[in-house]
């Protein structure tokens, strides 16, 4: 064989490789899809239990609803009765560590004397109507993942989870971006930030109405344009920040999405010029990056992303005890939540790796997240800087829904690693509405708009 043959034949490997790899590809085969409701969950998970029990099978989710639960209030914890199988401590955390992740792991370092992991009984309380599931199964075998000007965004999905059986961490990240959590909702909550010193300071006391569009029954993939998330806040608190409204627009190709502010004090509607990736958000006084709300939001072209695996893990699950709460001072302890309020359990997850993208930037270039394998929602993330020190982890507190029905994070926030602060988004405890499911908004409520009406009055 001749040196130029060599040459030719590794050229045209080389050239194959990267048609390869970015030419769109199916999510799934028919006959992978057609194992959705058999020996999957008709939004992908496996449905049966583990091979100890100690994870159950999936059996439809958590649908019942309590009789006393009126539209928009409190959903009680429907497993309040239950004590803690065990605890994890810094005293027993080697024999759980190979379940938890690294940011758990970092707590128990930091704070060795007051964190602590209670673990419960394992309830796999993941829902949706049966409307979603239809979707989700069109979904898998006629979604695919093209290129936009904002990185590979999906075509061809409609009102479900996208890619069901996911190939590829753009995929398993589009799944936790789209997933299920109802269409047209209001809210009333607070955020808090807690100093290194444990100074608690509420940074935002919000009323907010959200929709998704891409979850609209009638909708279909050959009408929706793109826009899947909208949102609109209203500051009703704390004083130096009454007035101010934050507005949202998330578009599947990042390059479309539109987010305003309107400041009282001006009595002006302004868009923001950049309002992705580590750019502090309005919504939250700026505490959290755009990419942190709900542990990763926004585009997803800033990394490259590698789908791990899956593997079992101690996550978060099942926290209504965080919403029941009767004021939000019960939830906090002076470097953490209140161990007593948050509930962990052991889960399925999906492992996903994020290193920064050639070109880009961002002051956190790599990150690792874990997707809850029922509902898709991401349950915990964790990120490095530059130097590769673990800085911030990342968490949710998803809550059963049965009235929706859903499974979907309420509450979200991070523990800063190097300067020891941390804060929560969306606390609902001692508030009298919640995550209300109502009827559609019309379109023109997210819009400047409508921000500036309301700024007027």
């Amino acid at each position: 064989m001749t040196i130029q043959f060599k040459l030719k034949s590794l050229c045209f490997a080389l050239v194959s490789a990267m048609v390869i790899s970015v030419s769109p590809a199916m999510a799934a085969t028919a006959p992978e899809a057609a194992q959705l409701g058999k020996t999957l969950t008709p939004l992908g998970g496996e449905k049966a239990g583990n091979a100890d029990g100690s994870i159950p099978a999936w059996d439809g989710g958590y649908t019942k609803v309590d009789p006393a639960y009126r539209q928009g209030g409190k959903r009680l914890d429907p497993f309040s009765a239950e004590k803690p199988l065990f605890s994890i401590t810094a005293k027993n955390l080697a024999q759980y560590a190979d379940k938890l992740n690294d940011g758990t792991k970092a707590m128990f370092a930091k704070y060795p004397e007051t964190y602590r992991v209670d673990v419960y009984p394992t309830h796999r309380t993941a829902a949706a109507p049966q409307w979603v599931y239809d979707n989700s199964a069109r979904n898998a075998v006629n979604a695919k993942l093209i290129d936009s000007s904002a990185g590979v965004i999906p075509d061809g999905a409609y009102g479900g989870i996208p890619f069901p059986i996911p190939k590829t961490g753009e995929e398993a990240m589009w799944n936790h971006l789209l997933s299920w959590r109802g269409t047209s909702v209001s809210m009333h909550f607070r955020h808090h930030l807690m100093t290194a010193d444990g100074v608690q300071v509420m940074t935002t006391d919000g009323k907010a109405i959200q929709e998704m569009p891409y979850y609209y029954p009638e909708g279909s993939a050959e009408t929706f344009d793109g826009f899947y998330w909208m949102f609109r806040l209203l500051n009703i608190g704390p004083p130096i920040r009454t007035g101010e409204q934050v507005l949202g627009r998330a578009n599947l190709n990042g390059d479309k999405s539109q987010s305003h502010v309107y400041l009282a004090g001006q009595r002006r509607v302004r868009k923001l010029p950049n309002a992705c990736c580590d750019t502090p958000t309005p919504a939250t006084a700026g505490v959290m990056s755009f990419d942190e709300l709900s542990v990763y939001s926004g585009r997803l072209d800033i990394f490259n992303w590698k789908l791990v695996g899956k593997q079992e893990m101690y996550v978060p699950y099942n926290g209504n005890k965080v919403q029941t709460a009767a004021k939000p001072e019960d939830l906090f302890a002076k470097h953490h939540m209140n161990p007593d309020y948050v509930r962990w359990e052991l889960h399925r997850v999906w492992v996903v790796e994020a290193n920064l993208a050639p070109g880009k930037r961002h002051q956190l270039p790599k990150g690792r997240y874990y997707l809850d394998e029922d509902s898709w929602q991401a349950l915990l993330g964790d990120r490095w800087d530059a130097s590769g020190q673990l800085a911030k982890t990342l968490w949710a507190l998803p809550a059963v829904m049965p009235d929706i029905p859903a499974h979907a994070t309420l509450s979200s926030g991070f523990y800063d690693l190097t300067s020891g602060a941390w804060f929560i988004q969306n606390v609902y405890s001692g508030l009298p509405e919640q995550y209300g499911i109502v009827d559609r908004y019309k379109g023109s409520e997210f819009s400047p708009a409508a921000m500036a009406g309301q700024g007027v009055r």
